[in-house]
């Protein structure tokens, strides 16, 4: 069972509360069997939890994909790849922590890999900056795909951030300039490239690791230009009508396959992938590895008329 509960699992919450203190109840020997109780309770807790996340609204989904103990970068690397170096700093100004990134192997193939990673704990949380990157963070990831390029390895990329760091001292180091590089080296690279949004995708902070020849989206995951709560600001004035921006900009993973701004959905366990971790981070590996194998034997050429054709699709379809 997950430690935090959002507003919406309620009635799952109770009915998991109460299977626990029976289970505890029955491990004391004390009290009367309550075995077919116990079985009664765990498949109505089942049921209420597959209903639940079958029809989720796309703001129950931003808050999925918000959820704390979801996987984060670094769960992905623990459990997806071997041989984790970490490269750090940009060669320019420091080390931004809220993208990670290095050498790995993944599944037997050596790749560069890189991510945003928001933290756990709120120690973490303040050394990653909730995984909102400043300009070192995205010249990091320009540095690091220069390095696969030279010596032509595949580009892993898992995003998670609401977006890039909006404070004046971005700014003061270029934050627009730092974003719009790293994006045009993810479309220049001349090796394969697969990103995969693991949570919150949020507006150019996201896409400057994201354009990608294939981009993935864990199923209960988010990609938007701008957060809900930023488009209820600026549209509605209003912040808290972030539940209707949601609903109106598309920005779940069934909305945006549709629509052909990414490539496919990897399936969660039921619940979300804060319920089995290890299940949900070995799906991603899965599509991962489909995907890389997709790209397999296109030349650097074909590599990059493929990103260029993919991003250009992107709302063409009905225009005609």
């Amino acid at each position: 069972m997950p430690t935090t509960y959002l507003d919406f699992e309620k009635p799952i919450a109770e009915l998991e509360t109460k299977i626990a203190e029976l289970e505890s109840l029955a491990q004391t020997g004390d009290g009367p069997p309550i075995s077919d109780e116990l079985k009664k309770l765990k498949d109505k807790a089942a049921k209420q939890l597959k209903d639940t996340y079958s029809s989720l609204t796309p703001w129950r989904k931003t808050q999925v994909a918000r959820h704390p103990e979801r996987p984060h970068f670094s769960d992905y690397v623990e459990h997806l790849l071997d041989d984790f170096q970490e490269l750090a700093g940009d060669r320019v100004y420091g080390n931004d922590e809220a993208v990670i990134g290095g050498l790995a192997t993944f599944r037997g193939r050596s790749v560069v890999v890189m991510g945003h990673e928001k933290g756990r704990n709120t120690e973490s949380r303040l050394r990653h900056n909730f995984g909102m990157a400043h300009p070192e963070g995205y010249r990091k990831a320009v540095r690091l795909m220069d390095l696969a390029d030279k010596f032509s390895l595949p580009v892993l990329t898992f995003v998670d951030t609401a977006g890039a760091f909006p404070g004046k001292a971005g700014e003061e180091r270029g934050q627009a300039e730092a974003i719009a590089r790293s994006t045009e080296r993810c479309l220049t690279l001349t090796v394969p490239n697969v990103a995969l949004i693991i949570g919150e995708g949020g507006s150019g902070g996201a896409i400057a690791i994201a354009a990608a020849n294939k981009v993935l989206m864990m199923e209960h995951s988010i990609y938007s230009v701008i957060s809900p709560e930023g488009c209820a600001s600026i549209l509605y004035r209003d912040a808290a009508k972030a539940r209707d921006a949601a609903e109106a900009m598309k920005i779940t993973s069934d909305d945006l396959l549709k629509l052909k701004v990414i490539d496919a959905v990897v399936k969660e366990p039921v619940g979300g992938a804060h319920r089995d971790p290890q299940r949900a981070v070995s799906q991603a590996g899965k599509a991962i590895e489909k995907a890389l194998g997709e790209l397999d034997g296109l030349s650097a050429a074909e590599l990059k008329r493929q990103r260029r054709e993919r991003f250009y699709a992107i709302g063409r379809e009905g225009l005609n």
